[in-house]
């Protein structure tokens, strides 16, 4: 459900109305056991090319070679203000935690294993001068995989595939669609720090909270703008999987179609809903379906037959086949067995 937001605590003190480039942006950077991949993406954010910038970072690792590492590369710039928690907050608070810390008037997310362009923040920054009222812009993301490289067609098939294209570049005519459709990014973007500490991350959504976090954004905002230029690069790896998803790899897609189904929304979004649960609900059926749940994979099947083109789409032949294999497995399993005499 959509939480209520006061959109009086939103309104940018004074000053804050006339957007220049001098706006500090508080580039908010967690980290949990990843000390081979921060100083790439902390030598991308000291790297900008925009000068307002602070760098906030929350340290939820279990040991203290990540704290070590920064108080050694790092101890002489005034930029970056590290915090390690001890215990450790997990993904949602600390990140809550960043943006609680930040002193800017912008803020952005950058996780630890991605990195920054670096006219990243200069090309979004630069988006307030134009509009003064905006409240959230974000761009494209490069994909790069475990070595490094970056695959250009890859990167356009990415975004492209989240309907970042030039034809989408402006401000964006329903802002809450941009968040359910998932068009607005996991990091790279920017928004004002007041309504991003209203809107915050939700514990509750576990390995989801990007994705819920997204969509309550932009459904709060009024002004969000879409550039089409890179302004982050995305690393796709084993250790971009968070430890709560490796426990639990099908969390995420489960929570997010939860969300998606529960929200309260105005007319005009249903067909942004509908878009997001046809995204959505083929995931669940397979993973019900795979984790001995078959009457609830038959059920969002039947519930979402335009998400398999009202059965005109093969997939969907295979994910029956995959649910009558589900529940032939769990016939077998409590088949009482027959009595043994000695």
């Amino acid at each position: 459900m959509k939480r209520s937001l006061n959109k009086d605590a939103m309104t940018p003190e004074k000053g804050e109305e006339d957007m220049t480039s001098a706006l500090t942006v508080s580039i908010c950077l967690p980290t949990c056991n990843r000390p081979e991949l921060i100083v790439e993406c902390l030598d991308s954010c000291l790297a900008q090319t925009y000068p307002h910038i602070e760098i906030l970072v929350g340290d939820d690792s279990r040991d203290d070679v990540t704290q070590q590492l920064i108080a050694t590369r790092y101890a002489h710039d005034a930029r970056i203000r590290y915090v390690r928690h001890d215990p450790p907050l997990g993904q949602a608070r600390n990140v809550a935690s960043l943006f609680e810390r930040a002193a800017g008037t912008l803020v952005m997310l950058i996780h630890d294993d991605d990195y920054l362009a670096p006219e990243g923040v200069a090309r979004l920054a630069a988006l307030w001068q134009i509009y003064p009222h905006l409240e959230v812009a974000f761009g494209d993301q490069h994909e790069v995989d475990a070595s490094g490289h970056v695959d250009a067609q890859r990167s356009a098939a990415l975004n492209a595939a989240f309907h970042r294209t030039r034809r989408a570049q402006g401000m964006q005519m329903l802002p809450g669609r941009t968040g359910l459709v998932q068009m607005f990014p996991n990091n790279g973007w920017m928004a004002l720090a007041t309504l991003v500490r209203c809107v915050g991350y939700r514990e509750d959504a576990g390995a989801c909270c990007d994705f819920v976090f997204g969509v309550e954004l932009c459904l709060a905002a009024s002004q969000v703008y879409y550039l089409h230029e890179y302004v982050s690069y995305y690393r796709k790896t084993p250790v971009s999987i968070s430890q709560s998803t490796r426990v639990s790899p099908f969390a995420a897609a489960f929570t997010a179609y939860s969300f998606v189904l529960r929200l309260t929304l105005d007319a005009s979004l249903e067909t942004a809903r509908g878009k997001a649960l046809r995204r959505l609900a083929p995931i669940v059926v397979s993973l019900h379906a795979k984790h001995d749940a078959p009457l609830a994979a038959l059920r969002v099947a039947l519930d979402h037959p335009d998400a398999y083109a009202y059965g005109l789409n093969l997939r969907l032949y295979y994910h029956l086949a995959l649910i009558a294999r589900a529940l032939l497995a769990v016939c077998v399993r409590q088949r009482p067995r027959a009595p043994r005499f000695p």
